[in-house]
């Protein structure tokens, strides 16, 4: 059991920030596709 700890602390903090990241990255990117789905529809009604 000893052995976990430094283990947990060791990856479980570059987890928790690449998880945190990826969060928000997803929302990010969700905006991304809906612009790049729209496009079209903006070229087309000039």
């Amino acid at each position: 059991m000893e052995q976990f700890i430094p283990l947990i602390s060791e990856v479980g903090f570059p987890i928790a920030v690449t998880l945190f990241l990826l969060y928000r990255i997803e929302a990010k990117l969700d905006n991304v596709v809906q612009s790049i789905q729209s496009l079209p529809e903006r070229l087309s009604g000039k």
